[in-house]
């Protein structure tokens, strides 16, 4: 089979991370994450979003960067969960809206990323997983993570917002939309056999299959 490279999109609690780690675990792929133990500016930026929001983002570019070339430039195919696309389309221009980060450092930041990305290799395949924000906030009040304590259905409504702007625009390469709010691919293997079958039809250019559960 040829090597891949797919991303992993979507909002907060939209199921990236557990689809990521059965995908790679079913087909042998490569897995990459989102930088959160080892990353230097998130305790900095929890307590004063206004001043670290810049370094983060530039703190994250480069990790994805970093971690988009790692993973395409591996022989085996690979699966990242979250894009480097998502950083500056959704999360890097809520907190310029939000007033976090200036209009100054944004447009330095969006200069930064869009130099970086006409270097990366074209993914095979975006794979988007949607729910809706009362699903999300369920599933990350269910999970319990300190640093997520503060996130409100509004702001779910605003990067939910964001990402169908983005993804209008977005001609990279194919799209996957997945809609996970009746899906449980922890726990049932049906639906994670589904949604590989979906990816791999997608890959090989096939008609994709209607989704039923």
């Amino acid at each position: 089979m040829a090597k891949h490279l797919i991303l992993v999109a979507g909002n907060i609690g939209s199921g990236k991370t557990s689809l990521t780690e059965r995908i790679g675990s079913r087909l042998g792929w490569r897995t990459a994450y989102e930088s959160v133990t080892d990353n230097p500016y998130l305790p900095d930026f929890y307590a004063n979003m206004a001043a670290w929001s810049f370094h983060l983002q530039v703190f994250f570019l480069g990790h994805r960067a970093e971690q988009h070339l790692e993973m395409a430039n591996d022989p085996r195919s690979a699966i990242i969960d979250r894009s480097i696309y998502e950083d500056a389309y959704i999360f890097a221009r809520a907190l310029h809206d939000m007033g976090n980060i200036s209009e100054r450092d944004y447009q330095t930041y969006q200069k930064t990323f869009s130099m970086i990305v006409q270097t990366l290799p074209k993914p095979a395949l975006l794979v988007v997983l949607e729910a809706p924000v009362d699903i999300l906030m369920k599933r990350i009040h269910r999970r319990g993570r300190d640093m997520e304590s503060g996130i409100s259905a509004d702001y779910l409504e605003r990067l939910d917002l964001y990402y169908k702007d983005w993804l209008q625009n977005f001609d990279i390469c194919p799209v996957l939309t997945i809609k996970t709010d009746d899906l449980d691919f922890v726990h049932k293997p049906k639906h994670l056999n589904l949604v590989v079958e979906r990816i791999q039809d997608k890959l090989t250019g096939k008609e994709e299959m209607i989704f039923s559960d």
